[in-house]
């Protein structure tokens, strides 16, 4: 059973379905209007986030009276999903009208404190450099570094 903590800052990993692939970063503005779309319904605030071909991690603070987040990760990932090629279908992706895009759970861990916090978010930052696909964190485009730098808290 998740963790139901109100205000909750928490580290998701979350994942396409079939791993190998640049679904995510060929079709990110699709995952920035899911993500756009859904914030304007169910606030949350972005502390930090990295898209990476097949699977990204975030770090998400929910407001003080809300514990929701499955709620918008079903969200997000059911908007992305209309606006893609479907995945390869599996009779159980069918039964739940399922497109087949997303792995069916992410991984979710609460931050507690603020070595916690600092690690949860390095972490977003460095995953681009740790895969081999930049060899800065500020050279991948598909992260919040750039929001990181223009507010004066990269360096």
């Amino acid at each position: 059973m998740r963790p139901r903590v109100p205000g909750a800052t928490i580290f998701f990993t979350v994942n396409i379905a079939q791993r190998g692939g640049d679904l995510l970063v060929s079709h990110v503005e699709a995952l920035r209007d899911a993500v756009r779309r859904t914030r304007a319904e169910r606030l949350f605030y972005i502390d930090a986030w990295v898209v990476l071909p097949d699977h990204m991690h975030a770090v998400w603070t929910l407001p003080p009276s809300d514990s929701e987040y499955a709620t918008r990760w079903r969200l997000i990932k059911a908007r992305f999903s209309r606006h893609v090629p479907k995945g390869k279908l599996r009779p159980s992706h069918i039964a739940c009208r399922e497109r087949g895009v997303w792995q069916r759970r992410f991984w979710e861990h609460h931050v507690r404190g603020e070595k916690s916090y600092a690690a949860a978010v390095r972490y977003c930052h460095m995953n681009p450099v740790k895969h081999g696909f930049v060899a800065r964190a500020e050279d991948w485009s598909f992260s919040s570094v750039p929001r990181e730098i223009a507010a004066g808290r990269w360096g």
